[in-house]
């Protein structure tokens, strides 16, 4: 009987650290995520000021009848979460 009050505690202690251990994988992960979306930002935030000091390549006027394609902009998760 005794051996399996310590089979039972064992178990729970694993158990407790493998939670623990899930916890810091989803919290670094969280932040690693962020990380990234914050450099993908800010490197789309550079692109856009290296064009402009390029001068953005040859200007070419589009024509009225011919519609523009949109601008590509970009959200941050973080701020759709807010």
């Amino acid at each position: 009987m005794t051996f399996q009050w310590l089979i039972t505690a064992a178990a729970l202690i694993a158990a407790l650290l493998a939670w623990n251990q899930a916890r810091r994988t989803a919290r670094r992960l969280e932040q690693l995520s962020q990380m990234y979306w914050e450099l993908k930002f800010q490197q789309g935030e550079q692109r856009v000021q290296v064009e402009r000091l390029a001068g953005g390549g040859p200007q070419v006027k589009p024509t009225p009848d011919v519609p523009t394609p949109p601008g590509e902009s970009f959200v941050s998760l973080a701020s759709l979460k807010r």
